[in-house]
């Protein structure tokens, strides 16, 4: 076949590869657990012969030497989310934000950069010559592939081949490739304590047999799939898939029967992050549909699916409805991803739903209670959702619906919400400030 032997003449090795990259730059990688690691740990020893090169990515899973401080100003890095590698990272100030809703990630690439290399780690190519964008490259490798001047990719026979839209490159349409064999970056078992149960059983019990679901990652995401386990014919129409959605799709909890949109497949965005279990089950499913994130997280798109869940997670959340969801105060957390697009999608959809889930509390880091329900958000706090958009507030004492309330009536649900040892200075400080 032709393609095998073009891919024999491309093929390279990863110091090869980088030692193209000129100073001035700009290079994107895929993210999380679809980053190349061999071509990025091969840029890094050349760091210091080059001069602000920029690598752009998002919830890095690998510590590369290029978030250290030594290396601003040669390999510079931007992200589009925050992780627990950048916020390991973050004192080394080589980290910038970049913020969008992920449903306009393909604008949001448009002339921001003169974008001179995209580098993933694909799968190995299919019978016609086809590698695919492994569990979280579907995110925006597409489109970035026909903005970049050159595509190099390291093929690991570890990654999946992924099911999609815009899911796959052809051997003829990189410049350099490279081979790799290494497991793919899990993510680790997430604790679910007795707050996230709680707010997980809250929850499920508003979500109808027949509903399209959304959900986020973490404890509570994983607390409400353990108590959805006995609904009937749910669908998938989510940015991330995670192992909670793989279990209850196992068990024949999800069908995707029911969905208006994409019936009878479940779409899924161009992030998957979980165990290796998980990673086995989306390679080559034909039960699955991948596609871009612009696409999946496209409030339209959501909104067509009746009875539409969306469940989210949050830091904190003022007493009129506000969401602060990726920084605490100027610290960034996380980032804007796609949580406005799902609260948006869920308030279009006939019958939708959206819910903010969040613990009531934190312990601060002098071990002292505090709230996560507040009557103001620290200076540089940023607010992710807007409160003009929220239906539902979650804790482990109750639920707030918000949709459609005067401010005097939100005020008081998230007080009936927020954990008793602050009810009352909550309420004594919306008097305060005439809220109440």
């Amino acid at each position: 076949m032709e393609w095998m032997s073009l891919y024999k003449q491309k093929l390279t090795t990863a110091e090869e590869a980088m030692s193209h990259i000129k100073s001035g730059e700009n290079i994107t990688f895929s993210g999380a657990n679809s980053a190349p690691p061999d071509l990025v740990n091969a840029l890094c020893k050349r760091y210091q012969e080059l001069d602000n090169v920029t690598l752009w990515s998002g919830l890095l899973m690998y510590p590369f030497e290029f978030l250290k401080r030594e290396y601003k100003g040669h390999l510079n890095y931007i992200t589009t989310f925050y992780g627990p590698v950048e916020r390991m990272f973050a004192a080394e100030k080589n980290t910038e934000n970049f913020s969008f809703h992920f449903s306009n990630a393909d604008k949001a690439c448009y002339g921001v950069a003169d974008w001179d290399y995209l580098m993933c780690e694909v799968s190995p190519p299919d019978s016609k010559g086809y590698m695919s964008f492994g569990p979280t490259g579907i995110y925006h490798n597409g489109f970035m592939r026909d903005l970049v001047k050159k595509v190099v990719v390291q093929v690991n026979d570890q990654c999946p081949y992924v099911n999609g839209v815009e899911n796959v490159i052809h051997v003829s349409e990189v410049d350099a490739i490279v081979e790799s064999s290494h497991p793919i970056p899990e993510m680790p078992e997430i604790k679910i304590g007795e707050a996230e149960m709680k707010i997980g059983q809250l929850i499920a019990e508003q979500v109808p047999d027949r509903a399209t679901i959304q959900i986020g990652i973490g404890g509570v995401a994983n607390a409400v799939g353990h108590f959805l386990d006995h609904k009937k014919d749910l669908g998938i129409h989510t940015e991330l898939l995670t192992d909670s959605m793989v279990d209850l799709a196992e068990r024949g909890v999800i069908t995707n029967r029911a969905k208006n949109f994409h019936h009878g497949k479940g779409l899924i965005g161009g992030l998957c992050i979980g165990s290796k279990a998980t990673y086995e089950f989306i390679d080559r499913n034909p039960t699955l549909t991948f596609a871009p994130v612009y696409y999946v997280n496209n409030r339209q798109n959501i909104a067509r699916n009746d009875n539409f869940i969306s469940i989210n997670n949050a830091l904190s959340v003022d007493l009129t409805g506000q969401v602060a969801s990726e920084s605490i105060g100027f610290s960034m957390y996380s980032g804007t991803g796609g949580q406005a697009d799902f609260v948006r999608g869920a308030t279009q959809s006939k019958g939708g739903k959206s819910f903010i889930a969040l613990k009531s509390t934190y312990k601060g880091r002098d071990g002292q209670l505090q709230s996560r329900i507040v009557s103001v958000f620290a200076p540089g706090t940023a607010v992710t959702s807007v409160r003009a958009d929220v239906m539902y507030i979650v804790t482990e004492f109750g639920i707030a619906y918000l949709w459609q309330k005067t401010t005097s009536q939100r005020v008081q649900a998230m007080i009936s919400i927020a954990h008793p040892d602050f009810r009352e200075q909550l309420e004594r400080d919306a008097v305060q400030f005439g809220l109440l």
